[in-house]
């Protein structure tokens, strides 16, 4: 029988654009040629929920709360619940504004008397800060999420406590090391959401008629609707197969043991789908094979691991193009939660997902799960092949906005990626995460943002020298500042990772990171970030080797569900966990361009100690000397056109020469430079050759060997002024 596949990412994830992962897996069946349909049930859930016959079914089922006397309600619930009137009327108006349907209904929402107002409402005096002169839609849609934001308190306090915009039962999978807990949630009624849910999920099996049912489950916030999911399916419709993959069973089910999960599941696959969906699907197409590839199942009453497959996994290049048809991409819902610019990133828009490289290049971070195949196994994808899985992704959707989901994108790639973006002409916008390291120079920089390049985000991590090389990191604060600074003097707004609590880290480190952190969003060069608290995890070095960390784990036990997340003692003792609120409060300050004159204490309730580090660290390390030695290897380019050249003599003591006159006409301005006719000629042909367009590039050395057949003296004449004016202009060295 042939197998037809139905794959889903349960709820939630995103409201604004997919999770990739089904896309990705889809693209890849195209390939084989196998039937698929996919589905993201979180926003299909969400836009039940939010509309007006789900708030109509939401305020009678709640309804019951505020008549019974002495129910503890809050006043913000009985303020929205009175209020159900005004919610029910704008609800589908709001929802299509968010969709991009139905633009001028910022100027009603902007008023301010259109929506109705509870409890989130409260922090409009950021607005003012946050928006300015941007415009009426960005205020609207902050506005919309509000008004978003006080149903889901209602849901959370009236109906299901779980609810929330981008998880769902979150705790319950969170360091589930016994399945206990989340086994006994799935013996309850269905919650309220639940319902919604399974109502969706009848209509689509009953449609779709699959034979192997595939769910997706990225996070721990997706993991209790999956089951339920899995569930329904197994009492409703036995005969279709079940497996789980994604980005919580690769980091958190690697030691699975507890027989009940597969009361749900007939397979859980860890690592790269393609090979384990591939063997799934011969395996139901011929029972008596016996092959299967990094798959958990039960045989015989007991939880096996098999990974006996012969089959290698697929190198990127054979991975096909991620597809989203089926999916409603013009149903996602833009909306903007919070001011950081690059959250709002995250949650503003609809972006194509890509990976420009499998695994991490660097894959050294003490912190990070290296030993796991999506981090240590590294394959670059060649640029030409990333444009074109580009453009059938814009044809496909209709949109040009890509976010590159690697670990860490490769400089080099990046820039590769970046001249065939400008060689096809493409009008894109893209965004990724990469390793602050010393080849993003200003010159890369500067392409990458003629390529369209609008952002990046990198792990600072803890802006200490010592802990950074305890990290591996491979960079320090000063390299750090420099690349930040070339990207923000480029266009490119740069986002930090910041990190607290790493092993052994001391008061006086926690407290010289923030000053860190401070000076560089002083400096202008840092815009967005973010403070995490370590978390050990069992497949980083940290958690596989902890006493070189100074910490030991507080139990041995592995459980029989979940493992990832462990409990740790830290030998210096300190409670980190106190730091929280003021590193978080002091970095909301920086981002809003305010308090840098603050002492680092008044952030704390507590005695800190003094910083050790010299106020002007992060200005002193960006007093940079101009740099005249290239590289002969170095790579340049020109992202500009053809000049205008005129010719004219000029003399001088009796002496006449003749020089050349190039005018060149930039997106926004034109300039004109002199030079003698001989090297005017020379310069205008080289230009030709260096053209971003030409798919040959030409180094430095060949550059200047070809100067030097017809003239003399290059250097002089590379760092002459024309040449600096022309490579303010888009002359770069790379």
């Amino acid at each position: 029988m042939k197998t037809k596949l139905f794959v889903i990412t349960p709820p939630f994830t995103q409201l604004n654009t997919p999770y990739p992962a089904t896309a990705y897996i889809k693209g890849f069946l195209n390939t084989k040629n196998v039937e698929s349909v996919q589905a993201d049930l979180g926003i299909d859930v969400i836009l039940e929920l939010f509309s007006k016959k789900g708030l109509l079914d939401l305020f009678q089922v709640s309804g019951s709360k505020f008549d019974v006397v002495g129910n503890e309600v809050s006043d913000n619930s009985k303020r929205i619940f009175a209020l159900q009137d005004e919610y029910v009327k704008t609800i589908d108006a709001v929802i299509q504004f968010l969709q991009g349907k139905n633009p001028t209904l910022a100027l009603q929402i902007c008023q301010e008397d259109f929506l109705p107002e509870a409890s989130r409402f409260a922090q409009l005096e950021e607005l003012d800060w946050a928006f300015g002169t941007m415009g009426t839609q960005d205020k609207a849609k902050h506005l919309a999420t509000l008004y978003l934001e006080d149903i889901s308190d209602f849901i959370v306090e009236c109906i299901d406590e779980n609810f929330g915009f981008s998880r769902y039962a979150e705790r319950l999978g969170r360091s589930a090391n016994s399945f206990d807990e989340l086994y006994e949630a799935l013996q309850q009624d269905l919650t309220y959401i639940d319902s919604i849910l399974i109502s969706l999920l009848k209509d689509k099996i009953e449609e779709i008629k699959p034979t192997l049912f595939l769910i997706s489950v990225p996070f721990p916030g997706n993991l209790y609707s999956a089951f339920r999911c899995a569930q329904w399916v197994k009492q409703n419709h036995p005969e279709i197969k079940i497996s789980m993959g994604g980005g919580f069973p690769n980091t958190e089910l690697r030691s699975l043991s507890d027989k009940r999960v597969f009361e749900f599941f007939d397979f859980i696959t860890l690592d790269d789908g393609e090979v384990p969906i591939e063997e799934l699907i011969f395996h139901l197409e011929n029972p008596d094979s016996n092959s299967f590839k990094r798959t958990f199942l039960l045989e015989n009453g007991e939880v096996v691991y098999k990974n006996n497959s012969l089959k290698h996994d697929y190198k990127q290049a054979y991975v096909g193009t991620p597809d989203y048809s089926d999916l409603p991409l013009d149903k996602y819902i833009s909306v903007i939660e919070i001011v950081n610019p690059m959250h709002r990133m995250w949650s503003d828009g609809r972006w194509n997902k890509l990976t420009m490289a499998h695994g991490c290049y660097w894959g050294k971070c003490t912190f990070c799960d290296i030993s796991l195949d999506y981090i240590k196994v590294y394959e670059p994808v060649a640029a030409n092949l990333l444009c074109d899985r580009m453009e059938d992704l814009m044809q496909q959707t209709g949109q040009n906005g890509f976010h590159f989901v690697d670990e860490a994108a490769p400089p080099a790639l990046m820039r590769a990626l970046a001249l065939e973006i400008l060689r096809r002409k493409l009008a894109v916008t893209w965004w990724t995460n990469i390793r602050f390291e010393k080849s993003f120079s200003a010159d890369l920089c500067l392409l990458l943002k003629a390529s369209g390049c609008i952002a990046v985000s990198g792990g600072l991590e803890v802006a200490s020298d010592r802990l950074l090389k305890l990290i591996d990191k491979g960079v320090t604060v000063e390299q750090v500042a420099k690349v930040t600074r070339n990207f923000t003097e480029a266009g490119i707004m740069v986002h930090a990772y910041l990190m607290y609590g790493y092993p052994t880290q001391t008061v006086q480190e926690t407290v010289d990171s923030l000053e860190m952190v401070r000076q560089l969003f002083e400096a202008g060069i840092l815009q967005s970030g973010f403070w995490h608290q370590f978390a050990m995890t069992a497949h980083s070095p940290v958690g596989l080797y902890p006493e070189k960390f100074g910490v030991t784990k507080k139990s041995e036990t592995i459980g029989t569900f979940a493992n990832n997340d462990i409990d740790y003692i830290d030998s210096t003792g300190i409670n980190h966990d106190k730091f929280s609120f003021g590193l978080k409060k002091s970095l909301f300050n920086f981002m809003h361009g305010i308090c840098f004159d603050y002492e680092l204490q008044e952030w704390f309730d507590f005695k800190i100690a003094k910083t050790k580090i010299d106020p002007d660290f992060i200005f002193n390390a960006l007093e940079e000397v101009n740099d005249f030695n290239t590289k002969p290897n170095a790579k340049v380019v020109w992202l500009g056109g053809k000049p205008f050249t005129e010719s004219f003599s000029k003399s001088k003591k009796g002496r006449t020469w003749e020089m050349m006159s190039l005018t060149f006409h930039d997106k926004k301005e034109s300039f004109t430079i002199q030079t003698s006719k001989n090297e005017g000629e020379w310069l205008v042909e080289i230009l030709k050759k260096v053209t971003v367009a030409n798919p040959k590039n030409y180094t430095f050395q060949e550059i200047k060997t070809d100067f030097e057949t017809q003239l003399e003296d290059f250097e002089l004449f590379w760092y002459s002024k024309p040449v600096n004016t022309l490579r303010e202009f888009g002359l770069l060295v790379l």
